[in-house]
């Protein structure tokens, strides 16, 4: 009997080290080529059966990617990257994604001459910080307060996107909504929380020319009692609670025994008057409106009409938080801790309207709102999704730019300048980086490349053109027009980028590609389920110099 022979498995290793490397860059550009279409103002749409299986005709990459069920692990990386782009900035979530497969695609010809990836990623990173540089040296300040300006730079930026076609619109929805939730934190520094503060309730009907910001919220409620409270409240005195206005209930283990028939009328009367305090407590601040977060009983109703006060019961957390930013009002968690300050007197408005079936409760024109609502029209579900994730992306371009005034030229022409200060530096780098570095400034090509392929005009004409125009780092504003195709002046034209989307796509696209190059194992640590009935796990196996690949024996 031969006794057992250890097997080297490092040569395994190394080999499955460079084929794992070439599979993630092939399932990387794979991800990239499926969105590669939607990139520019004449992008195709994408179909998608999602989950619930609706129907969703988008241009979004986010939108697009989040749909999708790849199974290997550097593709759903990649569609992280998207989200990651999406929760940042708000838009570039196609660009990333085209970049960082561009990035890898360079690589592989270094992999096969057996170039480290160690070394790729250092020439990466230091592309990367010159990049930075480039765009801090061709960047525009611009004034915020400068409405035109800023329309401007709204429309260009999502100029790309399938509502682009209804003019200013979106762009002055998005912009008159930033404005109103925006709050300085001194030192010239302002804060604008899109997701906490801005709603957007999509109704469909109408027409999308009827969508507007209100100076205040909107919710889908309607008062308790119909009938008896006011539907209509001119400078309502706001009172928000997170606390019951009902009877506390026992808990299943809570038993009351009674003995006499005058015992239960006792409970009940302890009931009406725990109730009746409450309200007291309430109507005591004179308020004409009582929202609460959680329910509210008949009898509490009750004595609320019989002082004139309107309530909502059962609101969401979310439009309760929103409410109080609007009208100035404080949530209270106990009624016995109510204070005057706590009542909310900055709205102008309270009014329940009839939409379509559905009530809806307005809380308007508001002295001071933090706090916005974005009422979208239209014809249908699908067009009004498709417009509401638009205007998420404007929303997000005009944060970004409240947050970073910068400008950057669009159309390709950011890219060009980067690539062609990074081909110019690139003869300065000693050592075997300047090759690595050289791809990575060839890499950021890509997005012009795409936007000319996406027009339909002679890609090779076109780019020759852009890159000679481009050569001596001088035309950093000279671009691609997204609809036409024609080489152009992007100040002309006012196609613009937010500095913060494209210095956070640069970032994210390359630093993504030197982490999936740096991957050469790929180890699945899901266990399979073993059929029932099998019998105990095999024992594990010692391998002996009949069964050994005789490449992978130890020499004697």
């Amino acid at each position: 009997m031969h006794a057992p022979v250890l097997v080297l498995k490092d040569s395994l290793k190394r080999e499955s080290g460079s084929k794992v490397q070439h599979a993630n860059i092939q399932a990387s550009k794979a991800v990239a080529d499926i969105i590669r279409t939607t990139l520019g103002p004449r992008s195709m749409l994408k179909m998608l059966l999602d989950g619930g299986g609706n129907i969703v005709v988008t241009n979004d990459g986010n939108a697009i990617l989040r749909e999708l069920d790849l199974a290997h692990p550097a593709a759903k990386s990649m569609i992280e990257l998207s989200r990651t782009q999406d929760e940042e900035v708000g838009d570039g979530t196609t660009s990333v994604i085209v970049l960082a497969g561009e990035m890898l695609h360079v690589a592989e010809a270094f992999l096969d001459k057996s170039y480290h990836p160690t070394v790729i990623c250092r020439a990466y990173n230091k592309a990367l910080e010159d990049a930075i540089a480039v765009l801090d040296k061709i960047a525009m300040p611009i004034d915020v307060n400068d409405r035109a300006t800023m329309l401007g730079l709204v429309k260009s930026c999502i100029g790309t996107k399938f509502t682009s076609q209804f003019g200013d619109l979106i762009a002055d929805l998005a912009i008159d909504a930033t404005t109103t939730v925006g709050v300085d934190l001194g030192q010239g520094l302002r804060e604008v929380d899109i997701k906490k503060y801005i709603k957007v309730e999509k109704i469909p009907g109408g027409q999308l020319e009827d969508s507007k910001v209100l100076k205040g919220v909107m919710f889908n409620k309607d008062v308790v009692a119909p009938g008896k409270m006011r539907r209509k409240i001119v400078n309502p005195r706001i009172i928000l609670l997170d606390c019951p206005l009902e009877y506390k209930k026992g808990e299943n283990q809570t038993n009351a025994e009674l003995v006499r028939e005058e015992d239960w009328e006792v409970l009940l009367r302890m009931e009406e008057e725990y109730i009746k305090n409450l309200c007291d407590q309430i109507v005591m601040f004179k308020p004409d409106l009582v929202i609460t977060e959680k329910g509210l009983s008949d009898l509490a109703c009750h004595y609320l009409c019989k002082h004139g006060v309107s309530a909502i019961r059962r609101l969401r957390k979310t439009d309760n938080n929103r409410i109080a930013k609007a009208s100035g009002a404080v949530i209270v968690n106990r009624p016995d801790e109510l204070q005057e300050s706590d009542v909310g007197t900055g709205a102008g408005l309270f009014e329940v309207k009839k939409i379509g079936d559905e009530f809806f409760a307005f809380i308007v024109d508001c002295k001071e709102p933090k706090a916005c609502t974005v009422l979208l029209r239209g014809a249908s579900k699908e067009f009004l999704s498709e417009v509401d994730r638009n205007l998420q992306d404007a929303m997000s371009v005009a944060r970004n730019i409240i947050k970073n005034p910068k400008l950057l030229p669009g159309g390709g022409a950011t890219e060009l300048t980067v690539s062609a200060a990074l081909k110019q530096k690139s003869s300065s780098i000693e050592g075997i980086e300047k090759w690595p570095y050289e791809a990575a400034a060839m890499a950021f090509e890509a997005i012009p490349r795409t936007l000319a392929q996406n027009c339909g005009v002679n890609v090779i004409r076109t780019m020759t053109a852009l890159q000679g125009k481009h050569a001596n780092c001088e035309n950093a504003w000279i671009g691609i027009d997204g609809n036409t195709g024609v080489i152009t002046d992007m100040k002309e034209r006012k196609i613009w980028d937010a500095y913060n989307v494209k210095a956070q796509t640069f970032k994210t696209a390359i630093e993504a590609a030197s982490m999936l190059l740096r991957i050469d194992d790929i180890v699945s640590g899901i266990k399979k389920k073993q059929a029932p009935g099998a019998g105990a796990p095999s024992k594990p196996t010692v391998e002996t110099e009949a069964d050994a690949d005789s490449e992978q024996i130890l020499p004697d």
